[in-house]
Formats: structure tokens, sequence, C-alpha cells
């Protein structure tokens, strides 16, 4: 009689212990996906709100300001184009930008290689800025996405593979003239890491028709 009361209460016990797993596998089921929802609508928020901060930033030519937002560790990265050079392209800190912009006459710095030719890039930081990152007015693209690409040219794309687990902004005009055929387009694209819920800018990645 004790064994058959006994294998009764484990039966019992069982049920009880599956059911609860049930149940606790119905909600993890249920509220993650809700919870993910609200965590990618508040992303594509932020995002937005920040990658319209900085456009003003650089359409309104303050890019000392540029150090508030710059990751203190990995600092800010430059790219003329989409491929992310990371032996060429230049990588300053929130101290050397504005450093630099304080200058009279600030320093001639060499940003990469032309496409096409392979010539130096060489300008002072503001001729950069004002040919390699804000050249067209990105702060009112004619698209802007999250984490996805809206231009691609001949040059390869390697942002993913160079900045892991970041998130990006990528501003985008498909062209200014018809006589171009599209091949005038432009993209400005902002790289972000997050620390502590918030993120930082670790790269400024300009993207154009390539040869």
């Amino acid at each position: 009689m004790r064994i058959v009361l006994f294998a009764f209460f484990l039966l019992i016990s069982f049920y009880s212990c599956r059911n609860k797993s049930t149940s606790k596998e119905k909600q993890a089921e249920t509220v993650p996906s809700d919870t993910i929802r609200v965590i990618q609508s508040d992303k594509v928020s932020e995002l937005t709100s920040l990658n319209r901060t900085i456009m003003s930033v650089l359409k309104n030519k303050r890019y000392d300001s540029l150090s508030f937002f710059i990751h203190p560790a990995e600092c800010l990265r430059f790219s003329p184009y989409g491929y992310v050079d990371t032996l060429n392209d230049v990588v300053l800190t929130d101290l050397k930008l504005i450093a630099e912009m304080g200058k009279k006459k600030q320093d001639i710095i060499r940003w990469g290689e032309y496409d096409g030719t392979g010539d130096p890039i060489k300008m002072t930081l503001n001729e950069y800025m004002q040919r390699f990152v804000y050249d067209v007015d990105f702060l009112n693209p004619e698209k802007m996405s999250i984490n996805e690409f809206l231009g691609a040219g001949n040059s390869q794309n390697n942002i993913l593979a160079m900045y892991p687990g970041c998130d990006f902004t990528d501003s985008h005009f498909s062209g200014f003239e018809e006589k171009y055929d599209g091949m005038d387009w432009r993209s400005l694209r902002l790289v972000f890491k997050k620390i502590d819920n918030k993120y930082f800018l670790i790269g400024i990645v300009h993207d154009e028709w390539t040869i």
C-alpha cells in the first residue's frame, strides 16, 4: 500500500512540475516578443534622434561639438569611402578633435587615398569635413535607415565586419542630376557603440560611387 501511495505522489509531483515548466515556456514564448518589439522601437527612436542631432552639428560646422559623442576608448574613425581601412583611416580622440578645430591654421592630415587615382587625400580637418563628411544636406536626406545599407558602389562595404555588434544609420541620396543616372549618389553612415545604455559615435563612413 505504501508503495502505491509513494508512486501516486511521484506521479502528481511529475505532472505538477511539468505544468509549471510548460507555463514558464509559454511565458518565455510570449513576453520576450513584446519586449523585443519595445527594445527595437526604442533603439530606432534613439538612433534616429541621435543621427539628426549629429547631422545638425555637421551642417552647422560645429565640428568641435562632435567631441561630446565620441567613444571614450575607441575614439572616432573617419572613412572617406565605404571600405573601412583600419590601417590608413584617421582616428581622432575627442581632445585631438577639439585641439585641431581650435587652431588658426589646421594641420594637413593624410586621410587615405582617392578612389581611382590612389593619390593621397591630404586635407585639413575642416576641408575633409566639407568634402568627405557633410558634402550634401544629410540632415534632410532622401532616405534614412537604421542598420540597413541604402547605397552601394564598386568598393567593398565592410562595416559589419569592422564594427561587429554595433549599430549604424545610413543617410542617403540616390542622385542629384539626371544626366549621371544615379552615379552621383551619396551616403553618410554614422556607426555607434553602446556602453552602459548610452550610444557613442565610433565611425563616420562617407560613401559614393567609386570606380
